[in-house]
């Protein structure tokens, strides 16, 4: 199925770009959350007429993305976790509690902006964690666990 992207999409494509996707990827993500739209003739046409202002809202995400960005870029964050004695954790700590805890910092951030270094941090020690708050936008943070006293 042809679609015609009205915003960049990790791993297809830019602004206003017709890619061939899967029909189920198109009709159950693209579409319905605006992301893309059908490639026909008359659709075509209206993306033509809509370009300058889909740029410009472009143009801010990125901008929004940049100062969320700048706000945490190089900060530590701390979480606290049981812990045994050779400082294996008792559970993990995964990217909704990384999230968690920059939130709390000062900067909202959700879980699935969150791109974890493997599934999930099992051990006590310090981990660079990425944050994707758009797709041309990558903050970096640490991510110290500790065990709870």
């Amino acid at each position: 199925m042809q679609v015609i992207l009205l915003e960049k999409v990790q791993n297809l494509g830019g602004l206003g770009e017709t890619v061939e996707v899967k029909a189920g990827y198109a009709r159950n993500f693209l579409i319905p959350r605006g992301k893309a739209v059908v490639a026909t003739a008359q659709s075509m046409a209206e993306f033509e007429t809509r370009r300058a202002e889909l740029e410009a809202q472009a143009e801010q995400a990125v901008r929004a993305a940049e100062g969320r960005a700048a706000g945490i870029e190089g900060n530590t964050v701390t979480v606290q976790r049981k812990a045994g004695e050779e400082g294996k954790l008792f559970g993990s700590v995964g990217a909704a509690d990384v999230a968690e805890a920059i939130s709390a910092a000062g900067t909202q951030v959700e879980r699935g902006e969150v791109r974890m270094p493997a599934d999930s941090i099992r051990r006590l020690g310090e981990y660079a964690v990425e944050i994707q708050l758009h797709p041309d936008v990558v903050a970096a943070v640490t991510v110290v666990v500790e065990a709870e006293v």
